[in-house]
This record gives structure tokens, C-alpha cells and sequence, in this order.
């Protein structure tokens, strides 16, 4: 395994139903080893695209290549690839032993190694003392590390996960999900995760593929799509960002003033070439996250403005408040992270503050 070297390329990949494009010439590499999030909203392609990796759907234009091998018409069976669906699909009639063999028993591997191999395969799920009980008879979570020992048995190249969490409650979602990445550190097998949920994404991704209207929007790690979207849909999607409008001014080194309601703010173009050759005048938004968002002192100069605190919500350990800067319908709504035991007894709704935030903890998107 090499995760500098790519197992799966999709090269100018297109899908439609009819007449309806719902994919549109997607390029997307998949690096041996790494564990890649597709993330998107309901209606982003982001399904289709697992569903055409595992030979689920045919391309409509474009090709499929694995180790630079063209794979686009390769039947669904002699693809090395297992995928576990949001709904488990499986066989209610077998046992958890015969549910994670069935697919060694299909390709008529002998029953001792079938069994040696589904004892390796449910030890490795910690479900070993399971394998004589029925999916009827376990929870949520053991199905899905059942569903998951079916994929893993195998030994596929690359393991598919269609949303498998989306059906757990928040705590058990959040066990599943150190459980998948341990496992996947372990066994050093890719993994492809599909989901519409952005703190999955952060917590479990090596690099995130955000989707929009069967588009890519950006690729990159989760720091990078957190700290530098690089358009006002990941920006917007892709965690709490406050997004000012306004119009781009001068370039002073890494950093760039906006012109906006809020006054001129100045905000960090390091790393970001295009934000540096935009031209003046151009319309962008500053980006800021609520946690970086400060209540500000009268000394503090750049990025300063006042606001009135509209809403508070107290989040256990943070609070959140909405700040409304100005006045009118137009007026931006902000939203402030701080933690609960500073400010959360003494701030007031309907108090008017000062705030701030330090050029490098913001950001530019062009609009």
C-alpha cells in the first residue's frame, strides 16, 4: 500500500436517468490506503458516484480506471470491490457466521477456511461470541459491524459505505465511527464514505469530497476545507462560517481588505493564488468561524465592528450567540462561540456588543 499512489481514477465521468443529468464530468482520484468522504446534500450525485464505482449503475460517459486499468464495463462481480449499505442487507434467515461467509461460500471456498476466515473477520468486529445469533437478535451497531465484516472478509481493494450510520442514534454514531477508522488504520484497506454530515467528514476523512448538483466543489483534507473553502457553497456547508459580502481592495502581502457593511476587513490570502489575482472591485465575501469571532476592546482596530445580541443558546460547555451588525433586513446575522463559563451569565439579549476577529482567522471567497 501506497497512499501517494492512486487506486481508483474516475476520468470525466457523467451520469444521467433519461434525460436528467445528475452527474457531470466528475474527475476524481482515490489514493490507495486512504480513507476519502464524499460529502454532500440529499441530491448531490454523491450516491451515484459509489454506485458507479461499484458497477451498481452504468456510466453514461466517462471511464473508470483501477491501478490504470479501464474497469467502466467490468460486471459488478469481478469488481474487487464490497460495499456496506445505510440498511445493513442482511440475510435474516442466516446467522452472523452465515451472513459474513455467504460471500466466501458463492465463490466455493472450502467450509474450513470459510469458517477459519469468518472467525478472523468477527474478531477483528469484536464479534466473536456472536456468530451463532440472528440479525433479528442484535442491535443496530452489531448489524452494522456484521454488515462490515461481510465487506472486510473478502479482502477487497476498496470497501464502499453508503451513509451505513445514518440509521444509529448520536452516541452509538459516534462509537461507529472511531470503530470504522481504527479498523480501516488496521487492515490498511481503502475506504470510500459516503454521508451528508460534515462532523462525520471531519472526524473521519483523510480528504473530503464535497459534492453540489452532481458537481465536485472542492477536494482536500479536512483543515483545508474548513479553514479555506474555496467557493460560498463549501463555505456555507462545510461548518458554521459567517459570510460577509462585499467587494475585494488592495493585496498587502498575505493579506486583503473587503469592503463590506461591517466597515473594511482585512482577512488572510495565504496559500490561495487566485484570491491575490482577483481584481479590485471583485465581489467576494469575508469568512470567519463563530469560535473565531471575539468580543472585541476598544484597542482592538482591524476587523472591528458592533452588533446586538439577538439570540443566545447555551451548548453545555460553548455558547452560541446571534449577533445582528447593523440595522435593517439586510443587516448580516452572526453567530458567536464562546465558551459557557467566560461570557455565558453575563451576556444579555438584546445587549449591544463590540466584536472582532484577527486577519489570519479569516478568509476570502469569491462570490
Amino acid at each position: 500500500m501506497n497512499q501517494n499512489t492512486d487506486l481508483l481514477t474516475l476520468r470525466s465521468v457523467s451520469k444521467s436517468y433519461g434525460t436528467v443529468p445528475v452527474l457531470h464530468d466528475i474527475d476524481l482520484s482515490i489514493k490507495d490506503g486512504e480513507f476519502l468522504t464524499v460529502l454532500g446534500p440529499s441530491g448531490s450525485g454523491k450516491t451515484t458516484v459509489l454506485r458507479l464505482i461499484g458497477g451498481l449503475e452504468p456510466l453514461t460517459a466517462g471511464e473508470i480506471r483501477l491501478d490504470g486499468q479501464d474497469i467502466s464495463r467490468m460486471p459488478i462481480n469481478r469488481r474487487p470491490f464490497n460495499t456496506v449499505f445505510q440498511d445493513y442487507a442482511l440475510f435474516p434467515h442466516l446467522t452472523v457466521s452465515g451472513n459474513v461467509g455467504y460471500g466466501l461460500s458463492v465463490r466455493h471456498v472450502p467450509r474450513k477456511e470459510i469458517a477459519g476466515r469468518v472467525a478472523q473477520a468477527l474478531d477483528l468486529v469484536q464479534l466473536g461470541l456472536f456468530a451463532d445469533r440472528f440479525p433479528a437478535q442484535l442491535s443496530g451497531g452489531q448489524r452494522q459491524r456484521v454488515a462490515l465484516a461481510r465487506a472486510l472478509i473478502c479482502q477487497p481493494r476498496l470497501i464502499l459505505l453508503d451513509e451505513p450510520l445514518a440509521a444509529l442514534d448520536l452516541e452509538l454514531r459516534r462509537q461507529m465511527q472511531e470503530f470504522l477508522k481504527s479498523i480501516q488504520r488496521e487492515i490498511k484497506t481503502t475506504f470510500l464514505f459516503v454521508t451528508h454530515d460534515q462532523e462525520e467528514a471531519i472526524g473521519m476523512a483523510d480528504r473530503i469530497c464535497v459534492m453540489q448538483a452532481g458537481h465536485i466543489r472542492q477536494l482536500g483534507t479536512p483543515h483545508e476545507l474548513y479553514y479555506k473553502p474555496n467557493c460560498e457553497f463549501v463555505a456555507r456547508f462545510f461548518g458554521e462560517n459567517n459570510l460577509v459580502a462585499g467587494t475585494l481592495g488592495p493585496v498587502q502581502g498575505e493579506l486583503r481588505s473587503i469592503d463590506t457593511v461591517l466597515g473594511r476587513l482585512v482577512c488572510s490570502i495565504a496559500g490561495q493564488p487566485h484570491l491575490k489575482a482577483a481584481a479590485n472591485g471583485a465581489k467576494a465575501f469575508a469568512a470567519f468561524r463563530p469560535e473565531t469571532l471575539r468580543l472585541a476592546g476598544t484597542h482592538d482596530a482591524t476587523n472591528h465592528f458592533t452588533g446586538k445580541i439577538a439570540d443566545l443558546a447555551f451548548a453545555g460547555s460553548s455558547t452560541v450567540a446571534t449577533v445582528v451588525a447593523g440595522e435593517g433586513v439586510a443587516a448580516p446575522r452572526l453567530r458567536l462561540r464562546f465558551p459557557s463559563q467566560v461570557h455565558g451569565s453575563a451576556l444579555k439579549s438584546g445587549e449591544t456588543v463590540a466584536l472582532s476577529f484577527a486577519p489570519h482567522e479569516g478568509h476570502l471567497v469569491l462570490a
